[in-house]
């Protein structure tokens, strides 16, 4: 979550808390707020996807969430999306979290992904040039054989 939490952030999670019936104060259940891409256009164009039911799952780098010392998603857990502005679009819930090599991503999870034209070809050169700018900031060079983590997900509010 970033520094300042946009009041939006807030207001999303008791709206959510409130359609199911529970409240801050008395839930147990906690959400991390994020965007998905590395820049303003990518996080508006992304949670966009979402919202429109076309992006249902995400990829990341298995050895960035050692070298950012974070802990990998879990299932079943909340997570604010969020736009370039960094206010929340939408409350998700992780339903699968799988870790495979970037080269067996299958065509099918690629399609999930709702990006192009939703190709395993398109995928795989997205990720590959996302992935590669990301892993030189630690002086690593990305290979096909790198671990990815696989994540998919249901948007629970607003529905």
């Amino acid at each position: 979550m970033s520094m300042k939490t946009h009041i939006s952030v807030i207001n999303m999670w008791k709206n959510y808390l409130s359609s199911i019936n529970e409240t801050v104060e008395k839930s147990e259940k906690e959400y991390e707020a994020w965007s998905f891409g590395a820049d303003e256009k990518s996080a508006n164009d992304l949670s966009k996807l979402v919202l429109e039911g076309k992006k249902t799952s995400t990829t990341s780098l298995h050895c960035l969430y050692a070298f950012e010392d974070e802990e990998l998603p879990e299932e079943n857990a909340y997570s604010i999306i969020l736009d370039g502005n960094n206010e929340a679009q939408c409350v998700i819930k992780t339903t699968k979290v799988s870790i495979t090599p970037f080269n067996e991503v299958t065509e099918t999870f690629a399609k999930t992904e709702g990006e192009g034209d939703m190709s395993l070809e398109y995928w795989k050169k997205v990720h590959r040039a996302f992935f590669s700018k990301d892993l030189k900031k630690f002086e690593k060079a990305f290979t096909e054989n790198m671990l990815v983590v696989c994540e998919t997900f249901e948007v629970v509010y607003p529905r």
